[in-house]
């Protein structure tokens, strides 16, 4: 039995040094009788720290270890798809580069200032409830020897019971009405009424005159809250603006760079093939080892800029899909299907500036926050009069109680009344606190006024940014169009000029005419993608600093509601209040071509066919070379054709 119990102590003596030991773990104070000083830090491990974590992800891509074309699955994305993915995953509003801060419940929260504003026009129902016993002891001479004197101390019970409600009004008048019990038992004899019970029953109501009357300073903390809710959703209303201008900006610029690399990737093989062309030559013994080297250092250029490029579409799928809310790496691969517009947007000016003017966010926001401040001014303006308060009150009294024959006796009602009838002032001498609070209200507004105005300011010149860069870039696609045909003929008729000097005996062939000419056709392919890319997604931008991106795309804003404790109590059913507003998916606006939207910008091979290597032999004695004018523009002999760009397929 011994044994026993020093097991089970055993037991719990672990098992309390154990819970001892855990507790801080989870950054609870632990259970003591007298709690100990703090004499030094408890920092818990890191992954003690309850939290969540990371979700399985899979190894994103890298241009080292790309994922295999062949087994990674496409997803054809829509621009209209990517807005309504970024939409549904946006309950923390997101913009290029991470997060805006805003989330869908911010004005729901702010929403509930209001009703905390609103309480302090609740009725107020009070109720005091005391029992009290007291025995005090005194001196007396004894009544049956006067020589002596004794302590006694009768016992007096008392109960005590005061219920009021009051109710401030709109106009800060104070309305309350009360009934006041107080019985009282005493141990003693002799008393004209034992137990005695004197009740009353009062009405009073006070009325500010100058401070703290009016309904408008009393009444201005609720709009104040009111304004602040707006200035909420506005606030997330232009989160969510941005983060549809930056998913249509990342979806275009993923656009951009996938045409990039299918320029860099035909400038590769065009390169390849001069190589391969260089060196049967050299075996000939048509070409020098300088030819073999300056198609080698060109060749690895190209490859570096392929490798750039390439990293570049993996940094703008990774831009899109942080936007999008996907993960980093998923089981497959964005492919844009929506071809950007080459159409010229004609934008009126005069417009553009009447509808952001009324319609964009952030103008809306500083509009609130004056609006805001001259309730605050109200409400400073009254706090600087002095106070004067009329005071009315009407009370009705009553007693009972029980005599010493045993009878109970009470007053009538309404028989003892009582009323009081006043005006009370005060001022501090000077009202130096309130004055200077007023002055700075008034400051404010001012202050307001001018940020106000250079709001409007900053964006009317965002605006014509805006404006300009719609003109600049429509323009430089117009240039690099007529860019990329020129350098096109002169890819062409270069790689013709170059073949024909390969196949003579006694010509040297010029590569570096045929260098220039790739890398002037990459880049204005690439530069062509640029501009119309950037194009599209200025037009988002006009819309976004025009404040009506939402409502082009369709998107509405929905209140999504949830249960929360009544008026009523735990006791009662819950009642349904605002939790979130919720933008809702937008409307289609994008075409969907269902194949790569780079294949827009006429993506063809710019040789033709694959043609043979020189031959290591010798050839046979050529002709004369022929006249510049019989030359054809694509070449005498076929020019190799490069693989196609992978179809989304």
């Amino acid at each position: 039995m011994i044994g026993y119990l020093r097991a089970l102590g055993l037991v719990v003596c672990c098992g309390w040094s154990a819970f001892m030991a855990v507790a801080p773990a989870h950054a609870r104070e632990p259970w003591r009788v007298v709690l100990p000083e703090q004499r030094h830090m408890q920092i818990r491990n890191p992954g003690q720290v309850p939290g969540p974590r990371f979700p399985e992800i899979p190894t994103p891509p890298t241009v080292t270890v790309p994922e295999p074309a062949d087994s990674c699955p496409i997803w054809d994305m829509p621009l209209d798809q990517a807005i309504r993915i970024a939409l549904d995953n946006s309950e923390v509003i997101r913009v290029l580069g991470g997060s805006s801060g805003r989330t869908i419940y911010d004005p729901a929260v702010a929403n509930t200032q209001i009703d905390v504003a609103r309480g302090r026009f609740d009725p107020n129902l009070e109720s005091n409830n005391n029992f009290f016993r007291n025995q005090t002891p005194g001196e007396s001479f004894d009544p049956v020897d006067p020589s002596r004197v004794i302590i006694t101390g009768p016992a007096n019970n008392e109960y005590s019971n005061r219920t009021g409600l009051s109710k401030i009004g709109p106009t800060g008048a104070t309305a309350g009405v009360g009934v006041v019990t107080d019985p009282r038992r005493y141990d003693m004899t002799g008393l004209p009424l034992n137990p005695r019970v004197p009740t009353s029953f009062e009405m009073s109501v006070t009325q500010p005159l100058l401070q703290g009357g009016g309904w408008r300073p009393n009444l201005a903390p609720i709009e104040i809250a009111r304004i602040d809710t707006e200035r909420s959703f506005f606030q997330m209303k232009d989160a969510v603006q941005e983060m549809v201008r930056g998913v249509v900006e990342a979806y275009w610029a993923l656009v951009a760079a996938r045409t990039d690399v299918w320029a860099r990737e035909q400038q590769v093989k065009q390169t390849e093939y001069a190589l391969k062309v260089a060196e049967a030559n050299l075996a000939s013994g048509f070409a020098s080892l300088a030819d073999v080297a300056q198609s080698r250092s060109a060749l690895a250029d190209f490859r570096a800029g392929l490798i750039t490029a390439n990293a570049a579409v993996l940094d703008r799928e990774a831009a899109l899909r942080n936007i999008l809310g996907l993960p980093p790496s998923v089981p497959s691969r964005i492919v844009p299907v929506s071809p950007p517009s080459s159409q010229r947007l004609e934008v009126e000016w005069p417009t553009v500036l009447d509808v952001a003017a009324v319609r964009r966010p952030d103008l809306i926001e500083w509009k609130l926050i004056l609006e805001a401040q001259q309730q605050h001014l109200i409400v400073r303006r009254n706090e600087a009069l002095p106070r004067v308060d009329a005071v009315a009150l009407y009370r009705w009294n009553g007693l009972e109680g029980r005599t010493p024959d045993r009878e109970i006796v009470s007053t009538h009602a309404g028989q003892y009344t009582e009323w009081q009838l006043g005006v009370n002032f005060s001022v501090p001498l000077g009202q130096r606190a309130s004055r200077a609070r007023l002055r700075e209200e008034e400051l404010l507004i001012r202050r307001d006024r001018a940020q106000l105005d250079q709001a409007f300011h900053q964006a009317a010149h965002q605006l014509a940014d805006s404006y300009r860069n719609l003109a600049q870039y429509y323009d430089q696609y117009r240039a690099y169009q007529d860019s990329r045909i020129a350098s096109r003929e002169n890819l062409d008729a270069q790689m013709a000029v170059f073949s024909v000097n390969l196949s003579r005996q006694g010509e040297r062939a010029i590569y570096l005419n045929v260098l220039q000419a790739i890398t002037a056709w990459g880049n204005a392919v690439s530069a062509e993608a640029r501009a119309l890319t950037a194009y599209n997604a200025e037009l988002a931008t006009l819309e976004r600093q025009s404040g009506v991106i939402l409502e082009a795309h369709g998107i509405r804003f929905a209140e999504e509601r949830f249960a929360s404790i009544g008026p009523m109590g735990r006791l009662f059913a819950d009642r349904c209040y605002p939790r979130d507003f919720q933008p809702g998916p937008n409307a289609p606006r994008y075409p969907d071509s269902e194949r790569p939207a780079e294949n827009a910008f006429d993506l063809e091979d710019p040789v033709g066919p694959r043609r043979r290597l020189p031959s290591v032999t010798p050839p046979e004695p050529s002709s004369a070379k022929p006249a510049a004018s019989e030359i054809n523009v694509r070449g005498i002999e076929p020019i190799p054709r490069p693989m196609p760009f992978p179809q989304s397929k």
